[in-house]
């Protein structure tokens, strides 16, 4: 009878065991299937660095890109076709990065005469290069809102540092616009001819007003 009753006790044992390594076997099982939601919504949340960069957009439509040169016969013209980018690292201004690219044929100068010549392996080689460039390297705050755009300047596929002076028109709002002027030597890029009967000088200004709007994160912190 006591063999009966230690079998008994001992199956009793055995299930109960198994009972319980059942329940937390499903209960690990239960939280391993949670992990991959948990990491999901993780994984959705911004991070908080990435929610403290100031984010903004540059609209082409409210923008200009212009050059002038001086000359005999007047030469100014704008740019039809382009884009640029205003990214920012940090919410330190100085993290700021320029990026613009110009479609050369979109040259428009209001004759045809000069824009074909502009256009040709005279002057901006649209066929060869297509795309003039600017990126800016570094950036230094010079007054409570005007900048120095130190960066690489690429036209005819050539390229060359080159500064961008620019003033913030909107610090602290969510919109506003950049302007700004470069001089850059057209003979250091190749552009050593005339146009027939007009004489160019060799300094060409180019004249950006970039219309901004910050479409989310906080405003940058100015050095003054």
């Amino acid at each position: 009878m006591k063999s009966k009753r230690n079998v008994l006790v001992n199956r009793f044992v055995a299930n109960d065991n198994m009972s319980s390594t059942n329940s937390e076997g499903e209960l690990a099982r239960a939280r391993t299937r949670g992990l991959p939601m948990v990491i999901l919504c993780l994984l959705a949340l911004p991070s908080a660095n990435r929610a403290q960069v100031p984010v903004y957009e540059v609209t082409p439509v409210e923008s200009t890109i212009k050059f002038d040169v001086e000359s005999s016969v007047p030469i100014k013209g704008t740019f039809e076709k382009w884009n640029a980018s205003l990214k920012l690292s940090s919410t330190d201004v100085r993290s700021a990065v320029l990026d613009i690219e110009i479609q050369a044929e979109s040259v428009d100068t209001g004759s045809g005469m000069k824009n074909n010549k502009l256009k040709s392996k005279d002057f901006f080689n649209v066929n060869d290069s297509p795309m003039i460039t600017f990126k800016s390297t570094k950036v230094v705050q010079t007054g409570p809102n005007t900048f120095d755009l130190e960066g690489d300047f690429t036209i005819r596929g050539v390229t060359k540092a080159e500064k961008l002076t620019v003033t913030d028109n909107g610090k602290g709002t969510t919109s506003g616009s950049i302007t700004g002027a470069m001089a850059f030597d057209r003979k250091d890029y190749g552009m050593n001819s005339n146009i027939p009967f007009i004489k160019i000088a060799n300094r060409v200004e180019v004249n950006v007003s970039l219309k901004w709007k910050r479409v989310s994160g906080p405003p940058p912190v100015f050095q003054q």
